[in-house]
């Protein structure tokens, strides 16, 4: 077993620092230099978002999942009816 009080400590290492050769990025087009977003940039974003909210609202409605309970209750019950005139009409 070796005594913790003979291991030598390594000696620092003297070094410089040496500074990062490639230059910061610049900013997006519709950024500031401080990284804050242009009015126009935050507007269009909105509006997309809006845009697509209605999109997909719109395309809701159109599927069964879209509807309430009484729509596709009254749509079934509406087809039924259709479908017992038809066997009725088809019997005589």
């Amino acid at each position: 077993m070796t005594d913790p009080s003979n291991e030598r400590t390594p000696e620092p290492i003297d070094a410089e620092t040496v500074p990062d050769p490639t230059p910061p990025a610049p900013p997006a087009p519709d950024y500031d230099e401080h990284g804050v977003p242009s009015l126009d940039y935050v507007r269009d974003k909105i509006e997309g978002r809006y845009a697509t909210s209605l999109g997909a609202a719109e395309l809701a409605e159109g599927t069964a999942a879209g509807r309430s309970v009484e729509e596709q209750e009254a749509e079934r019950a509406a087809k039924a009816k259709e479908k017992l005139e038809e066997l009725r009409r088809s019997l005589g």
